[in-house]
């Protein structure tokens, strides 16, 4: 089962180069703002689980930029979830613009970590049972 969840959002002013283009590194703040609206709305909240003593760094990420988007566009950010294997969450995002034209694309891997030992660790059984049966 497919599961996609979107958000907009404005791009500002501070997140552009001197000709209006969104700099590269400020994609990654946005794809942070559609994970962690998916996760969200399936009733998971980062503060929570960092409350508890997990995070979840990403260890791996692959932007495709296609075309630039510039100050003051409505963006929405698309993500989807893709699977959840042993201590890995997987996700593929796109950004579009107010045009609906495809503007990024991404993959992350994010790794569930004990804050206290830095270690990897297993997701609680709660959210084992929230995401497996939303795999693709």
């Amino acid at each position: 089962m497919k599961v996609t969840d979107s958000v907009q959002l404005r791009v500002r002013y501070s997140e552009t180069d001197q000709m209006g283009v969104v700099y590269h590194g400020s994609y990654v703040p946005y794809f942070e703002v559609g994970r962690v609206e998916w996760l969200r709305n399936r009733g998971l909240s980062y503060k929570e689980l960092e409350d508890s003593g997990v995070a979840l760094p990403i260890v791996k990420m692959n932007i495709n930029y296609k075309r630039p988007a510039r100050y003051d566009d409505l963006l929405t950010i698309q993500t989807t979830f893709v699977k959840l294997e042993g201590v890995k969450i997987q996700f593929h995002c796109e950004i579009y613009s107010e045009a609906n034209e495809l503007l990024t694309t991404a993959e992350f891997l994010l790794v569930f970590v004990d804050i206290a030992t830095g270690k990897p660790c297993m997701p609680s059984d709660e959210i084992k049972s929230i995401l497996e049966h939303l795999s693709i």
